[in-house]
This record gives structure tokens, sequence and C-alpha cells, in this order.
């Protein structure tokens, strides 16, 4: 069978060797030594991107491809399409075995005459298709697939026996209808369109099943020369919509329609129409209907940040280090045929779209502002909404401050952002330290301002001194002996810095990494790297307040996992994935861990609560109609208020709203925008969003805390009398006491030293201790207890006292004239001046001391 394959083929072929030079044998041996089974790779396929609609069904979000292709079914092309392609080009395409010898022949004699003319088989073309596909998929660069391009369909005679060998291993392997399945899948309709599928949504808006008998016949004639039958150039003037034929005629699309006239009467000679279909559809004009897909993220503004997220998660879980020069997720993004169902809700992206857009423009004169907004769903770490205030662009000749292909609410690997400063919402992982080493939400800390804070404990790289550190508090208050409830409530910046003095600066920042579980949003830990400037970043004193970068998504997994019991749960965007042939592809997971222990949590919930109803997030939550479901929340301002955000959770969602300098440093409190502070935006955006979390979500109570982070607990005061008022002071803050300087007092102990404190022994820790400066005027008072009463007021005068003289009768004759009894008592304290009464033994009425007795008589 082979070596009759082999004879017949040179005979078909001998007008070509005849050209060439070729021996006839030598096209027999070349024949047989091919191989004998041709492997079909999959074909490339444009990927889908779904957002889920509220009844479950996908919505089409964008679409992904090198070849904008959709395999379908034989079933699903309609039989115009099949009938047009055989008899278009190949009408014994049911009767050959692969190789048509009467049309290669044709072909070749044709060709020899001068007239270049295919012969190709539909199996030949399907084969050609092939192995092309196969190569481009291997390509890497642009370069290579031009190049494989080249090497599949050059005009060659090896390339041609190499097809037709191919073919028929194809014919002996696979049915007629599944060949021309695949055809009719792999086939190219003009620029980056291929497949039958794609032709007709591009074309003519519609799916190959669909496709009237004049629309299938125009795709058909496309595949005959695509880049000559196209439809889709209407300025081409022989083959565009003003095209005009010999004789003056303007006839939309000529070409395209002569080929397509060419089809119909063919499949009239085929018998595969009637002769009134043939006539109607002749009659009909080519009448495309340009309908591209919505490549891209660009193409779907709403959900486009979104949308880039997931290119990323894609990119970054399927890609291979190992090959510097291609990623792998990026390719199986662009040939790949995914569909990729996302964590999005729909509604609750409709609303942080609307809300950002509707309160802060894409740019402004004042400043290069931005806008994000970023919620994900409690336990889970499924984002549910990502928006921000710019149009994504990745054009990079459209420019302005409107738009941008920076994802704001992402870290770096997930699109090039380097975050923005969180301010005061940073400071919750200062409270969760808090709780976790010991301490209670209603202790309180000396906040007051002061210029040198002094030393911090820092175990991760050594103690780091404040040095001339001194911020203030946004109102300006000098600060009081404040708990930490209070500090949190209020967002007291030298609570918190009093706070953080009595903890470990690298407990703060390994709970922060934890409950974000992520660092900097460049990608580096907390601590690490430089900042915008290029000075080297520490996580010292200032980092408490928030002055490292951080992505948004970072601080709503924090949230999250506040609210979700200590629970932090990466943020995923992807929930399932299929390939083009609807098998399950491993998608990136959620990484739960146990950030903190459900008590802390519960500790921070109540605190962070209290900053809703009572404190700075109260200016949210009276903008909502939710405002009856839980919720906790913080602010954050940062220094010269630069950035603002408003970031909070209920027990089911997490949402974290910014408004920030993108780039500059324009004050937002002293800016304004359609007649509203910029600074206060957030507080207009987070309570929309969550209005439409809780109504869809709800929320539940969160968990009462215990009782130890509550209690006022008390400790030993230490005992500072007699030391200097700095050593007293630091003493005191050891120990986790405030202090207060109270004036001077009378005291023992030496002058200009503490003489006095109250209260000693125990007190609530952190309460604040009074302090007295001693006078140093107070001495032991002499004893002159026993000693004759002259010399004993002697004495006592000479130590600079008053003596009081009393006389009391003397229960033994051997104490007259002796002092029996003194106030104050001998040793103890009294100042010079001082009044000490002393009492003297005196003899009883009748009793001269001696023993005789007395007589009147």
């Amino acid at each position: 069978m082979s070596a009759l394959a082999g004879v017949l083929v040179t005979a078909a072929v001998t007008p070509a060797l005849a050209v060439t030079g070729m021996a006839a044998n030598n096209s027999i041996t070349m024949f047989e030594n091919l191989p004998g089974y041709l492997e079909i790779d999959p074909l490339a396929q444009k990927s889908t991107i779904y957002a889920m609609k509220p009844d479950g069904t996908p919505s089409a979000m964008a679409y992904f491809y090198d070849d904008n292709r959709e395999e379908v079914a034989f079933d699903y092309m309609s039989q115009y399409l099949k009938d047009a392609a055989v008899a278009g080009e190949d009408p014994r395409f049911y009767e050959h075995g692969g190789v048509d010898v009467v049309g290669t022949v044709r072909g070749a004699l044709s060709t020899l005459g001068g007239n270049t003319q295919g012969g190709s088989s539909i199996t030949q073309q399907y084969v050609k298709n092939v192995l092309v596909n196969n190569d481009m998929s291997k390509a890497k660069t642009e370069e290579e697939r031009q190049a494989a391009w080249e090497e599949h369909t050059k005009t060659t005679v090896d390339r041609k026996l190499k097809e037709m060998r191919y073919a028929i291993s194809v014919e002996k392997k696979y049915t007629k209808d599944e060949i021309l399945t695949g055809y009719l899948n792999i086939a190219g309709f003009g620029g980056q369109v291929y497949g039958v599928q794609a032709a007709a949504q591009y074309y003519f808006g519609t799916n190959a099943r669909d496709l009237s008998l004049a629309q299938a016949a125009s795709l058909i004639a496309i595949v005959n020369w695509p880049e000559k039958f196209r439809l889709d150039m209407p300025d081409s003037e022989t083959n565009g919509a003003n095209s005009v034929d010999k004789q003056g005629n303007v006839v939309p699309y000529l070409e395209n329609k002569e080929r397509r006239d060419y089809i119909l009467g063919k499949m009239l000679e085929e018998k595969k129409i009637t002769k009134e279909e043939h006539d109607a559809a002749l009659a009909e004009p080519v009448a495309p209907k340009i309908t591209p897909p919505s490549h891209g993220c660009q193409a779907s503004p709403s959900y486009a940040y979104f949308c880039d997220y997931v290119t990323w998660e894609i990119k970054n879980k399927f890609d291979d280090p190992a090959t510097d020069d291609v990623n792998e997720g990026a390719r199986l993004l662009a040939r790949g045929g995914l569909d990729i169902y996302t964590t999005i809700d729909m509604d609750l992206q409709n609303a942080a779209n609307s809300a950002i857009h509707e309160y802060v423009p894409g740019s402004i004169a004042e400043a290069n502002i931005g806008s994000s907004a970023v919620s994900v769903e409690v336990g889970t770490g499924r984002i549910l909404a990502m928006a921000q205030n710019t149009t994504y662009n990745v054009d990079p000749e459209v420019t302005g401050d409107q738009y941008d292909a920076v994802n704001y609410n992402a870290t770096i690997d997930y699109g090039s952002s380097h975050g923005f400063q969180p301010g005061s919402t940073f400071k919750i992982f200062t409270l969760g330290e808090w709780l976790i080493e010991g301490h209670s939400v209603n202790e309180t800390v000396d906040a007051r301002r002061r210029s040198d804070w002094g030393t911090f404990k820092n175990t991760c790289g050594g103690d780091i001194n404040a040095g001339d550190w001194n911020p203030r508090n946004d109102e300006g208050e000098a600060g009081g002996n404040w708990s930490a409830l209070y500090n949190t409530q209020q967002s007291k910046n030298t609570g918190f810095i009093a706070m953080a003095k009595q903890l470990d600066l690298c407990g703060i920042k390994n709970t922060a990494t934890a409950l974000m579980s992520a660092g900097r949003a460049d990608g580096k830990p907390l601590g690490e790297g430089v900042n915008e400037n290029g000075d080297q970043i520490t996580f010292g004193p200032s980092a408490i307040l928030g002055t490292e970068e951080i992505a948004p998504i970072s601080m709503a997994t924090a949230f999250a996992a506040v609210a979700g019991k200590g629970k932090s749960c990466t943020p995923i965007a992807i929930d399932r994935i299929t390939d083009g042939k609807g098998e399950a592809v491993e998608v990136p997971k959620s990484t739960c861990t146990q950030a903190v222990t459900e008590d802390v949590a519960a500790g921070m919930t109540y605190a962070l609560q209290r900053v809703m109803t009572g404190g700075t997030g109260s200016t949210s939550l009276y903008r909502m109609d939710t405002s009856d479901t839980p919720m906790i929340g913080k602010t954050g301002t940062t220094d010269d208020a630069e950035a603002t955000w408003m970031s909070g959770a209920s027990s089911k969602v997490a949402t974290v709203v910014g408004v920030y300098n993108v780039t500059g440093h324009t004050n937002l409190r002293e800016t304004y925008i359609n007649g509203e502070q910029a600074a206060g935006l957030r507080h207009y955006i987070w309570p929309r969003i969550m209005d439409v979390a809780n109504f869809k979500y709800g929320g539940d109570g969160f968990p009462d805390p215990k009782e130890e982070y509550l209690v006022t607990p008390t400790a030993n005061v230490p005992n500072v009398l007699g030391l200097a008022p700095e050593a007293a002071q630091k003493a005191l803050e050891d120990a986790g006491f405030a202090w207060s300087m109270d004036g001077d007092v009378d005291s023992d102990q030496p002058k200009g030293t503490i003489g006095a404190q109250n209260p000693s022994g125990t007190a609530p820790r952190g309460s604040a201790i009074s302090l007295k400066i001693s006078r140093g005027n107070v001495t032991a008072v002499p004893n002159v207890v026993g000693a004759q009463a002259d010399q004993a007021e002697a004495a006592l005068t000479a130590a600079g006292y008053r003596v009081d003289r009393k006389e009391q009768d003397a229960t033994d004759p051997s104490q007259v004239g002796l002092v029996l009894s003194q106030t104050p008592g001998g040793g103890e304290k009294a100042k010079p001046g001082t009044k000490v009464t002393i009492v003297i033994g005196k003899a009883k009425d009748g009793n001269n001391g001696n023993g005789e007795g007395g007589g009147d008589g």
C-alpha cells in the first residue's frame, strides 16, 4: 500500500518533478521515509474570563488570544458551511483517501504552465494547518512564529509530499466528518481570526450554526485566500465596502463576492442547494457585521483592573522561572482556550465602580488623584470587588492622569503598584500585639506628646532609639492618660506610640505580616527595601503609624482576618478553570492561617466596633442604610493628608477604600472636588459598597472578648521615693505607669528628689502616679522620753522644734520631772518649727515625791 501510494503521489507530482529535476524514484523513497503518523497538538484557542451573574450564570468579561478561535463540534456548524467547504475546496472529499489525485495533477499542470494553483484536498490543507499550529504553539517569539508559518506554507515539492503522506495517515485514523470538523476549526479567516465559530461571530455577529447560505459561502471564500477575501477592510478598492467592478458598478466586497458566488455555483452543481436557494443567495450583497471580540481587559471598563489582576494570577501561577524568555501563564492565557470563572460579585463590583467614579474623577488639575476600592470575602479570601477611578489603558501612546495600567489595589507582582502609606489603619496591628502581649483594651498609657520617646524594644534586630521623633496627634492635643480603647476609637498617635513603647516592635511587625498575609506592596518584607526618596527602610517606631507602602488588597485581607476570628486567607480571584477540552485546570488557591488567636481577634473587634459607633469611623456609619449590621473599622490619614483610607468589615465582607496622591504631595484636606473635601470622599464611597455587601451577605455579631481583655489590671507601683525625677519617671514608664509632677512636699528625702508618690503599693496598670519633689526639710524628731524636762526641751529647741509642755500625774514617784511621752514621737519625721508636745510627770496631790505624807495640821 505504501509503495502504491508512492507511485500515485509520484504520478501526481511528475510535472513538478520535471521542473525541479528530481527523479521519480527519489520522490518514492522520500515518501516512504516520511513519518506515517501526524501528531495533532491542541489548537490555540482564545481564553475567556467570566464574571458570575447573581443567578449563577457566567457573563463573559474579556477574551485573550493569539488566535481568535473557539472550537465547536460538527453538529454546531451550519450544514451550509460544511457543504460550502466541500463544494468550494474539495468536491471529491468524501470519495478520496486523503489525496485527490485529479485535483493535484490539475493544480500541478496549471502551476507548470505559469499559473500557480492549489490542488490540495481538505485533508491536506488540514495537515498543513496542523503542522503550522504545532510549530507555532512551541514558538516563544514573534520571529519564531513567523518562521514556523513560512516553513509550512512555502511552495516546495518536499512540503507537498509530506502533506500527502500525512494526509493518507490522517484518513486512516479519523472519519471524514472528524477531519472536516478539524479543518473548519483550524482554518484561518484573516488577521487573528481562526475557525468558523470565531469567524461567524467576528464577520457576521452570529454563531457557526446560525449562518445563512450566503454568509456561509462568504466565510468559506475567505479560507481560499484570507488576506485577499477578508471582510474587515472597508477601504480596500477591490474588496471593500465601496469596491467597484470592471463596469464601474459599486459592488461591496467585490473579490469576496466573486469567490462566494463561485462557491454557491459549486454547491448547486453538487446538488447541495436548490436553484431557488442559489439564486436568492446570489442576489444578496455581501454585508458583514463586524463584531470584534472584547480582546483584553481594556475592552471591559467596569472590570478592567480586576480582569488585569486575574491575568496576573494566571501568569504568576503557571510561569516557569527557569524560562526567562517566555511566561507560560501568558501563553496559556493566549492559546490555551481557558474558561476562567472568577470570584467577582457583579452587584458589589457595580457598586464599587459607580461610587468611585461618582466621587473621584479620573483626573483633577490640583493633583494626580487616585482612588481605589477592594472587597474580599471573610474566611475565603475571594475578591468580590476591585475598582479604581482611572481608565485602564495599556497603550503607551495614550497619556494623561485619567489613564493608568497600574492596579492601585494590588501588590507589585499583580499590576506594578508600589502601594500607598496606610496611615492610622496600620494601628490595628499594634492593637493586636497589645492584646497578644497580655494587655487590656481598658489599660491606660501615658499618651502625652514628648520630644524624646527614648528606646523601643526590637528583638528582630536590636532596640531602636526614637531620637527626636515626636509626632503630634491629628487634632493637636498634647495627650493624656488614655486607654488603649480610647486611643483606638479616636486614633491617637501619641497613645499608640505609648502602647508600642511597652511592646516589641518585632512583634508588631510579625502580627501585621501574619494578618495581611503579605509585607510591603513592593514585595519586600516590612522594614526592608527603600522608600520613594531612596532612603533605606527600617521597621522603627514611625512604622506603627503606617509609614510603609502597603497594597489595599493586603489591608483588606487583614481586616477580613480580624473579622474572621483571626484567620487570614490570601486573596484569590479565580474559582475554577477549564481548558479547551472542558477539563478542569488547577487554580491558585487561598492559603488560610491562624494569624492571631480567636480570643485576640475578639478583643480587636471589640475595640474596632467602637471606632464605628463612637469614633472616627462613625462618619461612614451614619451614612449607611445598614448601620445596624455589626461592623469593625479604622480610618487612616497620612502626614499632610496625602493619602486617606477607610477600612472595615462585617463578619462576611471586608472593604478598603483609599483616596491618594498617586504622585506628588497635595494635601487632600485642602483640596476640594465638586465642593467636597477630597480627604472625606472615602466616607461616601465605603458606605455605598458596604451597604450592598450587608444587604446581600448579611453580618453576624462578633464574639465577646474574654474578660481579661476588658478588665483594668493592677500592678505593683515602683517605690521611687528619693530618686531624681527623671529616674523616677523612667522607672514608672518601664513598669507601664504614667506619672504627673504635682508640686513639692515637705519630706525627709534629699531636696530635689521625689519626696512623695501616690498611690504606692498596687495600682491599675497604666494609671498615672502623682509625684512631688522633696523640699528636703523634714528630719527625725529627737527621742526625749525619760529625759529631764528641761533637758528635753533644750534638745528639741536645738533641733528646731517648738515645745509645748504638759503635765501628768506620774504613776511612779521616780518619773516626777521626767518626760513621760512626746508627740510627734521620737524618730518620726517632722519639719523644723513643728510643735512637739512633751508630757512631764508630776507628783500626785499630797505626795512630794519623797514618800512623806503632808498634812494641814
